[in-house]
């Protein structure tokens, strides 16, 4: 009987549990399936570029698991919520006597796992899950020694994280993947073509600018291992030359795995996750926020609901003004940073992280509008789209979520434009409006400029007053302390 093997943000061969799981069971020949879903892509604000990306990583992926003669069928859902019932029949339509799967852990997700479990259970097919997107699975990275409940502030989970892995991999250099299935016997079962399009999911951004499949993944990774990562913690929040690896759209699908670029700056690192190379321990860092965020989604499930992770911030009364939140999406604020990294997210689908927690902040502080704005435009334009990295960025910046530092963390757009592009390098790069400018008035033209040069720019006046946000803030996050 056929194993079917649900791919969904695991779109890789390499270092895959489930896909291992269902290979090494010897209980018969292995399929793959995709399930296309448009609805529920829409519901979940899924950009355009995210589906793009996946459609191409899915034809390569179906020509690599070809040579290994494991068939991949593609199926879509008729309608939104139908995933569970479209992967059962599939199932039962092949006759597959398991199916097997990568645990997801958000709401909407989990509980379409836990349908899966129960439609197939009525039909007698085993189903079969894997922790493959954490290092670490929720859960077991708890306080009070391993006993307690989930951590919220990041240093001490950490600091745990680390405890349990080294109990786990005492070694990390001689820690090894998954093996990747072996060619098994050719099947009856034929792969279904994968479309190049889906409808209301055309996407603008290049393709040449993110390559499909897993060999393109491990080559950026390699040349990042190779050429930057000793240098990451200086260069990481520079966006105008290339100093992070890059690698976020292939974790977000899946198409290379967290273990595998865990391992690959262990090794950089001389097999240390903390110390030595402070750029190869600073980008692990990184790698286990991204499991922090994770974690929290499970033991905080409020925040896939739209909810605050401090509660009584969803008290907090934000301002909105449709014209104003068009020019930030636009890129059209007077702020050149905020407008160059706006511009960047329209143009690659993609957005430096430094910018990320820039716009953010501009978003929820300087405008003083509600971050699940910015959250939702977030998601229905990244390449990299993640539920739990993206909620928690925008909770970070907002000061409604996982943060030990106080609601007083405002950002000046203007000195974070001169720290991190001090040049004006990458403003110059996407908002053409400001080449001719030459020094620092780069930064800040409505305020450094003459009149008279400032009149002839074809940019945007502020749409902030800056002298006005921190009374802002202050006055609201204190007005919501006062009641809670």
């Amino acid at each position: 009987m056929p194993q079917l093997h649900w791919f969904r943000s695991d779109l890789r061969i390499r270092d895959n549990s489930a896909l291992h799981a269902a290979a090494a069971s010897g209980d018969g020949p292995v399929v793959g399936l995709f399930v296309i879903s448009p609805g529920d892509w829409a519901r979940h604000h899924t950009a355009a570029v995210r589906v793009d990306f996946t459609l191409r990583t899915l034809a390569v992926l179906s020509a690599d698991l070809a040579r290994l003669n494991i068939p991949l069928l593609i199926r879509a859902a008729a309608r939104p919520g139908e995933v569970a019932k479209t992967v059962v029949d599939t199932a039962r339509q092949i006759k597959a006597g398991h199916i097997h799967f990568n645990s997801e852990y958000e709401l909407h997700e989990a509980k379409r796992d836990g349908d899966v479990a129960e439609l197939a259970a009525r039909h007698g097919i085993g189903v079969h899950a894997q922790h493959d997107q954490c290092i670490l699975e929720p859960g077991s990275v708890l306080t009070a020694g391993g006993t307690g409940g989930p951590f919220t502030v990041f240093t001490p989970f950490k600091k745990r994280w680390f405890a349990v892995l080294a109990e786990r991999t005492p070694d990390l250099r001689s820690a090894r993947e998954v093996a990747a299935p072996k060619k098994q016997a050719p099947t009856a079962i034929a792969s279904d073509v994968v479309p190049d399009s889906v409808a209301g999911f055309v996407s603008t951004v290049p393709a040449s600018l993110w390559p499909a499949g897993e060999a393109p993944a491990a080559a950026r990774l390699e040349a990042f291992i190779a050429g930057t990562i000793h240098k990451y913690k200086d260069q990481r929040n520079q966006p105008a030359i290339e100093g992070t690896s890059a690698l976020s759209p292939y974790l977000a699908a899946g198409v290379i795995s967290p273990r595998t670029c865990l391992f690959a700056a262990a090794a950089a690192n001389g097999g240390k996750l903390e110390g030595g190379s402070v750029g190869a321990a600073t980008w692990i860092s990184e790698l286990i926020w991204r499991e922090f965020y994770k974690h929290i989604v499970v033991a905080f499930p409020r925040v896939v609901m739209g909810r605050a992770f401090k509660p009584a911030t969803d008290n907090i009364k934000w301002h909105y003004d449709e014209a104003k939140f068009n020019a930030w999406r636009e890129g059209q604020t007077g702020f050149p940073i905020v407008d160059a990294a706006m511009r960047q997210l329209l143009a690659t689908g993609w957005m430096h992280n430094r910018l990320r927690m820039i716009v953010a902040m501009f978003l929820t502080k300087d405008l003083f509008f509600d971050w699940r704005l910015g959250e939702r435009h977030f998601m229905s334009h990244l390449i990299d789209g993640d539920l739990a990295a993206n909620n928690g960025g925008w909770q970070w910046s907002a000061s409604t979520g996982t943060d030990a530092a106080p609601y007083f963390r405002i950002f000046n757009p203007i000195t974070q434009s001169r720290n991190c592009d001090p040049e004006g390098e990458f403003i110059r790069r996407y908002v053409p409006e400001l080449r001719s400018i030459e020094g620092d008035a780069v930064h800040d033209p409505n305020d450094d400029l003459p009149p008279l040069a400032r009149a002839r720019l074809d940019y945007p006046s502020k749409i902030a007053d800056r002298a006005k946000v921190k009374e802002t803030v202050l006055s609201a996050f204190k007005g919501i302390a006062s009641t809670d």
